[in-house]
């Protein structure tokens, strides 16, 4: 039981036990001394000495402990985690020997085999990152030309969740809802015709031409469906109206290890790497969860361990009231930017299906998801996702005595925030969802490969801040 005790925790319970047992001992040659001696003698002198004795052990004890603790508890559990970090997230900065100056040559041993370990990743980084380059070129190339033509391509795998979609199809979903990887297609559209062409492929049509309609009501389109063996499909629409504007530029947003479907299990049983992840942030009126509104909403989505390039959301929402100087001031956002933008219920909308079937993340999120929760009646939803705050998961892999702001925390694991972007909506939000990606192979690398698992981790650490898991 106690491996599963922090390493300082279980040091500070041995200092309690010598502590306990130096008294208990004391106690015994004392009553022994006290038992030896003339009848009638008094008890009490002895019994003053070992309290006397009992308070300065203890303080003895106690300040040990504090020395222990600040120059070898602490310094292991830095280094460790500094290890941690040049193992699983590519963290390349130097470990801290000063810290570790009272542990002998484990700083320096671990400093040597660290700096081995990133010569030999950073010539394989070089190499990934130039065929990579190549492939981003290529890509770049194949959205252009997929750009010109006047077809929505969409692959689906076999769960019929898109896999894949380009700049046309991205325009298209965008009428209806934010169009999202993994998301199944009955999100956008009514299945029932699409069932029916899949019937007419499984009966030997090489490919099937019928009328898809939408949910949102903005009418029907020609579409074409063919089979990719047992692989999924792909469907093809004739974009016949006008393309409307996008808001950001679409790149071609795909993840071909989608094609294989994850097996459904009970979310605590589910991997962090099967899972969706929605990082997110607000910028407000002001500090009140109760009193204030949302200005502004920014969120990403993270998939396989990746942020999805093309998937994000970033809009100014009107509060129905003036926006206070102070707040202007931090995050940049005037009442003249907010006024013809969507007012909570419809941004709220929006972003609940930008996030369907994802965990929410978010730093200090009590109060960005108590936020959310407060407005759910006038959206007309509910926020009962999964939850991940990354106060908390900074904690489980640093120690809950580092300092776990979001600033600290993006230097910790190399994550730049420009300037301009900081308390921005989207530019906290991506800050967020960029620390997500180096987090979520540290917490492998201890072991903590589940959602059940993070979050029974995260709920230790509930003085520092509440799981809203529980």
């Amino acid at each position: 039981m106690l491996t599963t005790l922090s390493l300082r925790l279980r040091v500070f319970l041995f200092f309690c036990l010598v502590a306990f047992a130096s008294a208990a001992l004391a106690a015994g040659a004392l009553t022994f001394g006290w038992s030896r001696g003339e009848a009638g003698l008094p008890a009490g002198p002895f019994i003053t000495a070992f309290i006397a004795f009992a308070f300065l052990n203890t303080g003895f004890a106690l300040g040990i402990w504090l020395l222990f603790d600040e120059n070898m508890a602490k310094p292991i559990t830095r280094l460790s985690a500094d290890l941690r970090l040049r193992a699983h997230s590519g963290i390349g900065s130097a470990v801290d020997r000063d810290a570790a100056r009272y542990l002998g040559d484990l700083a320096p041993a671990a400093s040597a085999l660290s700096e081995t370990m990133n010569a030999s990743v950073m010539q394989t980084a070089a190499r990934v990152a130039q065929e990579t380059q190549r492939l981003k070129a290529e890509s770049e190339r194949l959205t252009a030309l997929l750009t010109e033509i006047p077809i929505a391509t969409i692959l689906l795998n076999p769960a019929r969740e898109i896999v894949l979609y380009d700049a046309q199809a991205a325009d298209v979903l965008t009428q209806i809802a934010p169009p999202r990887l993994k998301a199944p297609l009955a999100d956008y559209f009514d299945l029932t015709p699409l069932n029916a062409a899949m019937e007419r492929l499984s009966e030997g049509a090489g490919e099937v031409t019928f009328t898809l309609q939408d949910t949102g009501g903005n009418g029907g389109f020609d579409a074409r469906l063919k089979a990719l063996g047992d692989d999924g499909h792909m469907l093809c629409l004739d974009v016949k109206t006008p393309k409307s504007p996008s808001i950001h530029p679409r790149p071609l947003v795909f993840d071909f290890d989608l094609m294989n479907a994850s097996e459904t299990r009970e979310i605590a049983e589910t991997p962090l790497r099967d899972l969706c992840f929605v990082p997110f942030d607000t910028e407000t009126t002001g500090l009140s969860v109760e009193k204030d509104a949302i200005v502004q909403l920014g969120a990403v989505r993270v998939l396989n361990g990746r942020i999805v390039e093309g998937e994000l959301l970033d809009t100014y929402v009107n509060p129905g009231r003036p926006i206070p100087p102070a707040s202007t001031k931090i995050h940049r956002v005037t009442d003249a930017d907010v006024a013809d933008a969507p007012d909570i219920a419809t941004a709220g909308r929006r972003f609940h299906h930008f996030a369907r079937e994802a965990v929410l993340v978010a730093h200090n999120a009590p109060f960005d998801i108590g936020l959310l929760r407060r407005f759910q009646t006038d959206m007309g939803v509910d926020w009962n996702h999964p939850v991940l705050d990354t106060v908390l998961l900074s904690a489980v892999v640093f120690g809950i005595t580092e300092e776990h702001s979001l600033d600290v925390l993006c230097d910790r694991l190399e994550v730049t925030i420009p300037a301009h972007l900081r308390h921005t909506a989207l530019g906290d939000a991506q800050a967020t969802g960029r620390a997500l990606v180096k987090l979520l192979p540290l917490l492998e690398g201890k072991g903590i490969d589940t959602f059940g698992a993070l979050t029974q981790a995260t709920q230790k650490h509930g003085r520092l801040l509440k799981d809203l898991n529980t």
